[in-house]
């Protein structure tokens, strides 16, 4: 398994599973392009991903905006000399009673999870189709894109949305030859998971840490996820090994959500 020389551009990559992603495709070999909105803490994974011998392109963009994520695209291409590999991991969360979300909450969600996506696969599909290649398209999904979860609603509906895309666009882009895969992690050991505890303790009246803590001790395989987790399955989905996969959105939680 292998992504020696690929150029891969992975949102969302100045922290958390999106960093992890970055550094493990950058040690087996790939050149990385960095998209998020924090351009500090994008300057400190580039960083990372150059010690580790490989170039590394940074570009600051909302992906909720279809113009900067096309633009995004142009620049990873333009910066690392190809393209070969989007990693759609660009994502929040939102803990919120159903009887309680409000239109801009939705709109701000949606916006990121599932337009983010969908302008990502359009992006990355146009780059492919014009270069004459063909190419991968890796989305971000959840446990939660597979089973909704209570106070988490809206958030489990954009991960289903996510389901949904990467099955539609496996259909009309595999004429093409591009791939289009989503990995599902579960209860990661994050800054978001550390905004969702605080967030459950604030509408529950749980203790900090409880919330975090009762979901970990529901893994079969007895702890918490690790970004490195997650970017093991994007690797070997990023790489030839996974050519003849498509349309599937896996798991990789520990045992939490069984398929």
């Amino acid at each position: 398994m292998s992504v020696q020389g690929k150029k891969i551009l992975v949102t969302g990559a100045a922290q958390g599973i999106g960093r992890g992603i970055a550094l493990r495709l950058a040690r087996d070999g790939a050149d990385i392009a960095l998209v998020d909105v924090k351009a500090d803490k994008l300057a400190a994974v580039q960083a990372e991903v150059q010690a580790l011998g490989r170039k590394a392109a940074t570009f600051v963009a909302d992906v909720s905006q279809r113009d900067a994520v096309y633009a995004a695209v142009d620049h990873a291409e333009q910066a690392l000399g190809g393209f070969d590999v989007i990693v759609n991991n660009a994502g929040i969360a939102q803990v919120k009673p159903l009887s309680e979300v409000l239109p801009q909450d939705l709109d701000r969600i949606f916006g990121i999870n599932v337009n983010g996506v969908v302008w990502g696969i359009q992006a990355a599909a146009a780059k492919f189709k014009a270069r004459q290649q063909k190419g991968k398209i890796i989305n971000a999904s959840s446990i939660a894109g597979h089973d909704g979860f209570a106070m988490l609603g809206v958030y489990s509906a954009t991960k289903f949305a996510v389901r949904a895309l990467t099955q539609a666009a496996a259909k009309e882009y595999a004429a093409d030859g591009i791939t289009v895969n989503a990995y599902c992690p579960g209860i990661v050991g994050t800054d978001m998971w550390v905004e969702i505890d605080e967030r459950f303790a604030e509408l529950t009246g749980a203790p900090k840490g409880a919330t975090y803590k009762k979901y970990v001790e529901g893994i079969a395989l007895g702890r918490a996820q690790t970004p490195e987790d997650v970017a093991a399955l994007v690797a070997f989905l990023a790489s030839s090994d996974a050519d003849y996969i498509t349309g599937q959105a896996i798991l990789t939680d520990g045992g939490i959500v069984y398929r």
